[in-house]
């Protein structure tokens, strides 16, 4: 039960606080601290202050109030569950960055070779050069379409999103050698698409063992032994890294996630991809993911300690 509560509760905090930074920075909620005497976030009402530390507290209740439910409930299928809840925010975020950059890619080439003011108009198009026009108008609306789509999928789409990034490449290299044409927005494609590779596929790799691990006596360890190695690791390493990139990353309004999602932030070239701001977001995806996915690979190592069946042979990738 010790280990369900800290993982549901882990999860709580993790969605309060999430929820509770976008009160703070895009709603001028003062903040949960301004409760217990910090400084309230924009000069806002302190009173609002408990509200945001009642999202705490809620998230803490429901989550003692589930495990409470099922108290003799093994903990695979806890672990079983959190990773389908991890699996389907990935998928969203996947099919995000996709549609999001083959739009932002089209509009991108319209403004570039002056075809977007003929098509929707000079004030649309005035608009549309605007990051954050763009960014609201355009960027969120395809976001929450990606949500949608992702509960109606099951694929995750990393074998798709490394071709496009391979495809996207190829058409700079044609595009420059044969044609010589060569655009900002077409770089920007690549290196967005690349960006979403490999760090939100970060959990689906600890999902498959696909980590490097740097130790030459994990393989030799008997089972029960690598559920505590990889129980304590969880905590200390994996839960405090995931930890530090949301604290120092979104604590303040100037913050490295959050500076950049504020101000719709774009790269120096003017008719490049829109989309910085969303790649300082990846930060804040990877490490909520990566989080999430360390409770589920939490409860399966006490599973393991346990000796309950439905267990998997963890094998120690090469060194390197």
């Amino acid at each position: 039960m010790l280990v369900r509560l800290f993982s549901w509760m882990m999860l709580a905090v993790l969605a309060a606080f999430l929820f509770n930074n976008y009160l703070n920075f895009w709603q001028g909620f003062p903040g949960a601290g301004a409760a217990f005497g910090a400084q309230a976030h924009g000069g806002a009402s302190p009173s609002l202050a408990w509200l945001q530390v009642g999202l705490y507290a809620l998230g803490i209740v429901l989550a003692v109030f589930y495990v409470m439910r099922s108290k003799d409930a093994p903990l695979r299928p806890d672990s079983k569950r959190i990773t389908d809840i991890n699996t389907f925010i990935i998928r969203a975020a996947f099919w995000a960055v996709l549609i999001v950059g083959l739009a932002d890619m089209t509009i991108s080439f319209l403004r570039v070779e002056g075809l977007l003011d003929q098509l929707v108009g000079h004030q649309l198009a005035s608009d549309l050069g605007r990051s954050q026009y763009r960014g609201a108008y355009v960027h969120m609306p395809l976001i929450a379409l990606s949500v949608a789509i992702a509960a109606f999928t099951r694929t995750l789409g990393f074998p798709w999103l490394a071709l496009l990034v391979v495809v996207a490449e190829l058409l700079i290299v044609v595009g420059r050698f044969i044609f010589s044409y060569e655009q900002a927005f077409m770089a920007d494609l690549v290196r967005f698409w690349y960006a979403a590779l490999f760090l939100f596929a970060s959990a689906y790799t600890l999902v498959e063992e696909g980590h490097v691990r740097v130790d030459v006596f994990y393989s030799g360890f008997s089972s029960k032994l690598k559920g505590y190695v990889n129980a304590i690791g969880s905590i200390l390493l994996g839960m405090t890294f995931c930890w530090t990139i949301l604290i120092i990353g979104m604590a303040g309004r100037n913050n490295i996630i959050n500076s950049p999602l504020l101000s719709y932030e774009v790269t120096q070239s003017g008719f490049g991809l829109f989309v910085k701001y969303l790649m300082a977001g990846f930060l804040a995806v990877f490490a909520a993911t990566m989080l999430i996915q360390f409770v589920s690979y939490l409860l399966d190592a006490v599973a393991d300690i346990r000796e309950e069946p439905g267990g998997r042979e963890h094998e120690a990738p090469h060194v390197s």
